[in-house]
């Protein structure tokens, strides 16, 4: 028996057990040519990408969704984070927003979208994915989250794991969706 295929796309520096990070220039979300140099004939068990999806346009995010779809295996899942349009913090949202806080070398200055949960969420389901929301904001700014288990795909931005949030304080936030490629 083989282990699962876990991949994580766009790692940077993340590194999680029974998880195998990549790198942009091994698997590149707006290129199908690496994802089919990479893959071969096999497919995910699981693809686990944190802050990366806000760094493509619509239309990218929604071709990137649908490779994500074309190579996981039927029930395979891909855990996907991004930042809250949603979060009334106002420090939060000058770093999350379209551009970044100002300086050019920073992570956020090629943010090319941030999305409220009822964007990404049709980002993925429009390419046949099954949705669950897991942690987000609502209109009204009101934090939710739904039980889910981060041994299964651990997202350092989340409720749970973030240093930010301790205390009965959330200091941060990610929109987090669970898409499972259906049989």
């Amino acid at each position: 028996m083989t282990s699962p295929l876990n991949v994580i796309l766009g790692a940077g520096s993340q590194a999680w057990d029974g998880w195998l990070p990549t790198q942009r220039e091994q698997l590149d979300l707006t290129n199908r040519v690496t994802f089919e140099h990479y893959f071969g004939d096999r497919r995910a068990d699981a693809f686990l990408c944190e802050h990366v999806w806000e760094h493509l346009t619509l239309e990218q995010g929604r071709a990137a969704a649908q490779l994500c779809f074309d190579f996981l295996k039927p029930r395979g899942f891909l855990r996907c984070a991004v930042p809250d349009a949603n979060f009334p913090d106002e420090t939060y949202q000058r770093i999350v927003r379209i551009g970044g806080p100002g300086p050019a070398d920073h992570p956020a200055a090629d943010h090319k979208i941030v999305y409220d949960v009822h964007l990404f969420r049709d980002v993925f389901e429009k390419v046949g994915f099954d949705v669950n929301l897991l942690e987000y904001c609502d209109e009204q700014g009101r934090f939710h989250y739904h039980e889910w288990d981060v041994t299964t795909g651990p997202i350092y931005r989340s409720l749970m794991l973030d240093h930010r949030n301790r205390d009965g304080k959330v200091g941060s936030v990610s929109i987090i969706v669970n898409a499972m490629k259906p049989e």
